[in-house]
């Protein structure tokens, strides 16, 4: 082993040492079940106490990077080991105690890790959405046409947990995206969530040659409500309009119905009448976003009506 030790330094032998063996470990210098020199071997070779070398020896098993064979011998320990790396809560406790140990306060350990966290490209997409229901349908057609990690939070989590902006590009309504940059650091733009036309909807509906009773479903309030304003004027007083407010993954009765428009959580929905998927999500919308990570959109397999916001039913 390559090690220089200076006496007259402020850090202390034993510490030098000890550092200076880790990093022979983490360069692949010295390998995993390598065999360290005994405790008066490597004393001599750095001129230095006996002493100085076993507390370093000792402070290194203590840490998990070595520990002892047959014979007391100590050997580079499974810790150190590539094909078999220590757990996360180890990675930042280990940090933490070299950054200590090197003089550096806590305080800006912090700062530095949450900026250079920041800077990472991010691995999820963050939904931001006050209403629960809303929030999951946003999130299911997300993760239908775009492989990856999606997860959702309310408007007042995101302002009280500044951590929830690490690592992910937000995706939230327009008329929140002001609070959302003003409530920390973000990386990369939020990509504002652009919502389907409903003319294709309308136009089915006024397709409708008999009285017919139409439905929409849903676990969004919210998009009931805004179903309800758009499709009035076809409804007129010629069709019955119904709304259902379900529970995700609740049976729905919809005997009677002769055109229910359901969203991606009640699609599925038996029935015998017409189904049409009510997707929220504009198409182009989504495109966008997966410009904004650099992958691939996944288009939706093909079984019914498709384009903008109608759909077929998937199974």
């Amino acid at each position: 082993m390559e090690i220089h030790l200076s006496k007259s330094s402020d850090v202390p032998l034993r510490q030098q040492l000890a550092e200076q063996i880790v990093t022979l470990i983490t360069t692949g210098e010295v390998r995993q079940g390598a065999q360290l020199p005994s405790v008066r071997a490597l004393a001599r070779q750095l001129k230095i106490h006996h002493n100085t070398v076993s507390e370093a020896y000792q402070d290194l098993v203590q840490r998990k990077w070595l520990t002892r064979s047959r014979g007391s011998r100590l050997v580079v320990g499974a810790s150190a080991s590539s094909t078999q790396p220590p757990g996360l809560d180890a990675l930042i406790n280990e940090t933490i105690q070299r950054a200590k140990d090197m003089g550096f306060p806590l305080q800006a350990l912090t700062e530095h890790v949450r900026e250079r966290l920041l800077a990472q490209p991010p691995d999820h997409i963050l939904v931001v959405e006050d209403e629960p229901g809303l929030r999951q349908l946003i999130c299911m057609e997300v993760r239908e046409q775009i492989a990856f990690t999606v997860s959702g939070c309310s408007l007042v989590d995101f302002e009280s947990q500044p951590n929830l902006a690490v690592g992910a590009q937000i995706f939230s309504p327009q008329h929140v995206l002001d609070e959302i940059a003003s409530a920390g650091a973000l990386r990369l733009p939020p990509v504002a969530i652009t919502y389907s036309a409903r003319q294709e909807h309308v136009r089915l509906i006024g397709a409708l040659r008999k009285a017919s009773v139409v439905a929409t479903v849903s676990i969004s309030e919210s998009a009931l409500k805004t179903a309800r304003g758009v499709f009035a004027p076809a409804i007129g007083r010629k069709h019955t309009f119904q709304e259902r407010l379900v529970k995700p993954g609740a049976h729905v009765d919809l005997n009677g119905v002769d055109m229910a428009f359901c969203d991606s959580a009640t699609i599925l929905t038996p029935m015998k009448g017409r189904k049409v998927h009510y997707r929220l999500v504009a198409s182009e919308c989504l495109d966008n976003l997966a410009q904004s990570l650099g992958v691939a959109r996944q288009r939706s397999t093909p079984g019914g009506l498709g384009g903008g916001g109608v759909g077929k039913q998937e199974g």
